[in-house]
């Protein structure tokens, strides 16, 4: 039994510890955080009990070091965190093939904003939800990076556990699908590797199945698998950013059967619905913003989801800066210029420019053969800051960058989101140099001298 004194240290800790997370690390906060119960600080650690199970799962794995940073800074001491879960309320704990892909509290269908450019794939993604296996199977959903594919790949995943607790589902990405067979292939384990995806799972999921692209072997065994579940029922779900027709380099037998079941296609947003967007990512960061903020966000914000919660971010961090007041003053200061992103002029050697210098490296270097890890981030950073901040198209993009194909340019981009979300440290980072390089496009462009001497 938990003493009232013990009890009240902790909530107060917890409160000094959200204001710090809300100051320092605003990516991470979520409004559910207010639902967390701290129990108790005793033996060196401060125990917080959460009411899911995925919950646990996404603080332990994705959050930890930063409460961690919170509490240590807050009390001044060397203590730990841990979170359990021991309500009824949980899922099925032993959910994923890999912890690498924990589910997000955040995917869930209650937090998809549903518009004419995703309707399709929300609705499939429902009823495969509700009857796994009997309709939509296999469920194939395409469409750019950052529209929104792993928010429904999650939301169906929390929803089939949900209606089935004891439902056996393997969500992974496809990169490491290939990394696990290919281990399995290194370590002489294939009937293990067969028996996990063909045998001991009722629902496999597999997110950016274009990775697939150019690797024969893997394509082969995904082939077998993919042919061992169908016949027994078990649903497939597929994501990818392009239909399997476009896919390059992927097997004819492959396309065919992907495009047997439904391909549900994911377009960019409209205005009303990246607005609507912007109020619902806000408000589960504990935010509301201003309607004339908001308006200026969706308006700015044109190509996808990722755009729309970056810019969030950036706003939670000045108003931390500034009373916590949401203005349009303090809207224009950190998201820059009313002009949307894509429509300013930005060239490809002004972005590497920026990479290069911050991390001391050549610009041949990110255009050559080297693998060093010293030269693959950067040249990633700098793949996934051309997509971002250019026009340029993906074969574009890596046809500067020694002529690499776009399936490396689209992994470098999933590479990058995937360590700005993991590793605050790396986020800085990548913050700096876009401040650096939102501050260069900003700038008045200079005055020609037959200008200024007219």
């Amino acid at each position: 039994m938990v003493s009232l004194d013990a009890r009240s240290q902790a909530c107060n800790t917890w409160n000094e510890m959200l204001t710090y997370l809300r100051q320092f690390h605003s990516p991470v906060v979520r409004q559910w955080f207010s639902d967390l119960e701290p129990v108790e600080i005793a033996g060196g650690v401060l125990t917080v009990r959460c009411q899911t199970l995925i919950q646990q799962q996404h603080l332990s794995m994705k959050c930890r070091p930063v409460f961690v940073e919170a509490l240590q800074s807050v009390t001044g001491k060397l203590l730990g965190i841990n979170f359990i879960c021991t309500g009824s309320a949980g899922l099925n704990p032993v959910m994923n093939l890999c912890n690498e892909v924990p589910l997000s509290p955040d995917y869930i269908f209650e937090n998809f904003v549903v518009g004419p450019a995703n309707d399709l794939a929300h609705r499939a993604c429902q009823a495969v939800a509700m009857q796994p296996g009997r309709v939509y199977n296999p469920l194939f959903i395409h469409g750019a990076p950052g529209l929104g594919k792993t928010h429904l790949l999650q939301a169906t995943c929390q929803e089939l556990l949900q209606r089935q607790s004891d439902i056996r589902i393997l969500y992974i990405t496809c990169e490491q699908f290939v990394n696990h067979f290919m281990e399995s292939i290194s370590s002489g384990n294939q009937g293990q590797f067969r028996a996990m995806f063909r045998s001991k799972c009722d629902v496999l999921v597999v997110d950016d199945i274009h990775f697939l692209a150019g690797r024969d072997r893997s394509q082969e065994e995904f082939f077998h698998t993919f042919n061992a579940l169908l016949p027994q029922g078990k649903q497939i779900i597929l994501s990818s950013d392009s239909p399997p027709r476009d896919i390059p380099s992927m097997e004819e037998r492959l396309v065919s059967r992907f495009a047997n079941g439904l391909l549900a296609e994911i377009e960019p947003p409209c205005f009303e619905t990246r607005l609507i967007i912007v109020k619902r990512k806000s408000h589960l960061r504990g935010v509301n913003l201003p309607d004339d903020v908001a308006e200026f966000v969706a308006k700015r914000c044109e190509n996808n989801v990722r755009e729309i919660e970056g810019a969030i971010t950036k706003l939670m961090g000045q108003a931390m800066l500034n009373g916590g007041q949401y203005t349009m003053a303090l809207a224009q200061t950190a998201l820059g210029d009313l002009l949307p992103q894509a429509s300013r002029m930005v060239s490809i050697l002004q972005v590497v420019g920026h990479v290069t210098r911050f991390f001391n490296v050549r610009v041949p270097d990110l255009q050559g053969k080297k693998r060093h890890k010293s030269i693959t981030l950067p040249r990633q950073v700098s793949m996934y800051l051309v997509r971002k901040y250019t026009q340029y198209s993906l074969e574009e993009t890596g046809g500067f960058f020694g002529g690499r194909d776009h399936t490396t340019v689209m992994h470098s981009v999933k590479t990058i989101e995937r360590l700005r979300q993991t590793d605050s440290g790396f986020a800085r980072q990548i913050e700096q140099i876009e401040n650096g390089l939102e501050r260069e496009i900003s700038r008045p462009a200079p005055i020609a001298a037959s200008q200024a001497m007219s």
